[in-house]
């Protein structure tokens, strides 16, 4: 994916699926903390993208493109929060914000590699699973 910000949009929005049958772009918005406009004009560059299917007004669902992109990048997110808690110990809000600066920044390679390391967690220091990997690693 060419864009950070499509990426946490995205992994919001598995986010918000996770939480809820139904996610609106108000709810997108809040949970980023930006504005209803921006949320608007990135939820059409991911329909455009693929992504999503969208419509406005309407609740926003993820393409199998976008579910596939969106569960690895979650997994890549929760990946990094098990490592900054297992091996870095790490406590608290810190490893959320720690780890989404880093889901951007390491490889798949990296990834893959850290997951091995951990033993291959199955859920987050949150409690949350950890979707598969897109390589199946």
């Amino acid at each position: 994916m060419e864009s950070s910000s499509k990426e946490d949009y995205l992994r919001a929005i598995y986010h918000l699926h996770e939480e809820h049958e139904h996610v609106k772009s108000v709810e997108v918005a809040d949970y980023l903390i930006v504005s209803k406009p921006s949320v608007s004009e990135m939820l059409k560059e991911l329909d455009k993208d693929g992504f999503i299917a969208y419509k406005p007004y309407s609740s926003i669902q993820l393409t199998k493109r976008g579910l596939r992109c969106a569960q690895n990048l979650t997994a890549r997110h929760r990946i990094i929060e098990s490592f900054l808690r297992d091996i870095l110990k790490i406590e608290g809000k810190q490893i959320h914000e720690e780890a989404h600066r880093l889901e951007h920044a390491f490889s798949d390679e990296s990834i893959a590699r850290l997951h091995k390391l951990l033993g291959k967690p199955k859920n987050d220091p949150h409690g949350k699973p950890i979707p598969q990997l897109a390589n199946n690693t």
